[in-house]
């Protein structure tokens, strides 16, 4: 049962959802601010464009948009078979083999509630120093994940 539910392929991508909130945020403040500090005299409407909160403000927009865009180019997300895990993105992809893989361990973000979505997980791979971490809720259909994770795990503690 355990490697029926690992037998299907599942690809969990990376949520952008956050970069589009605060790209969309950003820029209704800098529209807002743009609109209060200009003047309106007789009909005609002015921008007042030497103004250093306003350069901030664009370059924070400019910013935001570029991690957006990358982000979106980068198109990260996580596999899993029951052959092992694979974190994929447009330039690499880092296939690990259930054999490779010396443990899976959930914690819980600090200040955050007891929900699993929340959750950290690290993963241990043999001859790989440090473990590589990630964030359940940074994907899509993070309880998918968090199950598709557990499974994983069971499997590797039974071998």
């Amino acid at each position: 049962m355990i490697t029926e539910e690992l037998n299907t392929k599942n690809d969990f991508k990376f949520h952008l959802s956050f970069y589009y909130k605060s790209t969309i945020i950003y820029f209704v403040v800098f529209v807002l601010y743009l609109v209060i500090r200009g003047e309106f005299v007789e009909d005609s409407f002015t921008l007042v464009i030497h103004d250093p909160v306003l350069y901030f403000l664009a370059l924070v927009v400019i910013f935001s948009i570029a991690a957006l865009l990358y982000n979106f180019l980068l198109n990260k997300h996580i596999e899993i078979t029951e052959k092992g895990i694979s974190f994929i993105n447009r330039f690499k992809e880092r296939r690990f083999e259930i054999s490779q893989i010396v443990f899976i361990k959930f914690f819980r973000q600090r200040r955050s509630t007891r929900s699993k979505r929340f959750r950290l997980v690290r993963i241990k791979i043999k001859n790989r120093m440090r473990p590589i971490m990630f964030r359940i809720s940074d994907y899509e259909n993070d309880d998918d994940l968090y199950n598709k994770l557990q499974v994983l795990k069971t499997v590797i503690e039974g071998n």
